[in-house]
């Protein structure tokens, strides 16, 4: 297998939650989203997003808008000079009860697949319950940020991920030190 991945969940992990999000114009990254992943790349870990996207499944709104508001998290990344090596989506309601919704590991498995890695040794980083499961799911590192619905989520103790921290940029931290500092990965 290639290189070590970080899975991410989108909303309230890398970019501020908004319910439904379909608006590009309200793609807005969360403070220390772009200085982590930037940190994260620079130690030669590939980055991958993550979303569960039931409003598509729902009907309220569809792939090409969802694909315009990926495109503008592309833009805002890149001007943090942050690329991703994928963005992979559930359109699934939970009543669809298929293979990819997360907490199921289906969209870490074709990722893993195309990309060339092992989800046992990845990272996974997120705001909820079903980050951390999804994590655990595929033996891999968990990361629960307090961004989003993750200070909630810890004060619940209703999951037990392996670090809790602030935001993506300590998510970086804990990572750079669990990879081991100047280490290429």
């Amino acid at each position: 297998m290639g290189r070590r991945f970080v899975v991410l969940d989108r909303d309230g992990t890398v970019i501020v939650e908004r319910h439904y999000l379909s608006d590009p114009g309200q793609v807005e990254l969360l403070s220390g989203a772009g200085s982590g992943l930037r940190r994260l790349a620079e130690l030669g870990l590939g980055l991958v997003l993550v979303t569960n996207q039931s409003a598509i499944g729902r009907g309220f709104f569809d792939q090409p808008r969802l694909k315009l508001v990926h495109s503008r998290l592309r833009e805002l990344l890149e001007a943090e000079r942050v690329r991703l090596d994928g963005i992979y989506f559930c359109p699934h309601t939970p009543a669809d009860e298929c293979a990819c919704r997360k907490p199921r590991p289906g969209m870490i498995e074709t990722a893993a697949e195309e990309l060339d890695f092992d989800p046992r040794r990845c990272f996974v980083v997120g705001d909820n319950e079903c980050d951390v499961a999804l994590g655990r799911h595929v033996g891999a590192t968990t990361i629960l940020v307090r961004t989003g619905y993750g200070a909630q989520v810890a004060a619940e103790g209703k999951v037990d991920p392996d670090y809790v921290v602030d935001n993506l940029d300590e998510a970086a931290l804990v990572i750079e030190r669990l990879v081991g500092v100047g280490e290429r990965v």
